[in-house]
């Protein structure tokens, strides 16, 4: 593409990795802001119902959750960068360590889980913890799938790959960072 085609920039225009990601993406992010939308509209009905479950979730884990998402989006950020330099190794490391950020994010969700079933609070307790469970449940499968492709990007890193796989993984931090403060902070 020539520097005119961009603005004399010199830039790519391109929309980032492969369009059919990009519409699962996309739809992901719809079904989470819906399910967001009603946690919000079910929580005005009940506002003292919810801050009162909302006090038996451990903000400090779902914090250094959110450091740890974080982290593991910069490195797969940082995959593609070494990716496009020749720098496959270090590429690939960065993946792995990326996906080994995700599996450190599932095992402190799984601790408040099994925190929460110890305590006797199941999806039914109460509406919020129905819409905790159903929210960071499925975000919790999104991290699983996250690292699952983040691991076969590694084996198979060409820029094109970890363009893709980035994309979904940045999403999913991004639910995490739109999910964090509202379930666990909204007071």
């Amino acid at each position: 593409m020539s520097d005119t085609a961009t603005g004399g920039q010199g830039h790519d225009n391109r929309l980032p990795g492969e369009l059919l990601m990009w519409v699962l993406i996309i739809s992901e992010l719809v079904v989470f802001g819906a399910g967001l939308i009603a946690f919000m509209g079910v929580r005005l009905v009940d506002p003292a119902g919810f801050g009162a479950a909302q006090d038996h979730l451990n903000r400090t884990g779902a914090a250094l959750n959110t450091v740890v998402l974080v982290s593991s989006g910069f490195l797969a950020a940082q995959a593609l960068v070494w990716a496009r330099r020749g720098m496959g190794r270090a590429a690939r490391g960065a993946l792995v360590a990326a996906a080994g950020l995700g599996v450190v994010f599932l095992w402190i969700k799984g601790q408040e889980y099994l925190a929460k079933a110890a305590d006797g609070i199941a999806w039914d307790t109460h509406p919020f913890f129905t819409f905790y469970y159903l929210l960071t449940g499925f975000h919790a499968a999104h991290v699983v799938a996250g690292v699952v492709i983040l691991l076969l990007v590694a084996w198979r890193n060409e820029p094109e790959n970890i363009e893709a796989a980035g994309a979904f993984w940045h999403m999913v931090d991004l639910v995490w960072v739109l999910l964090f403060p509202v379930i666990y902070l909204l007071g």
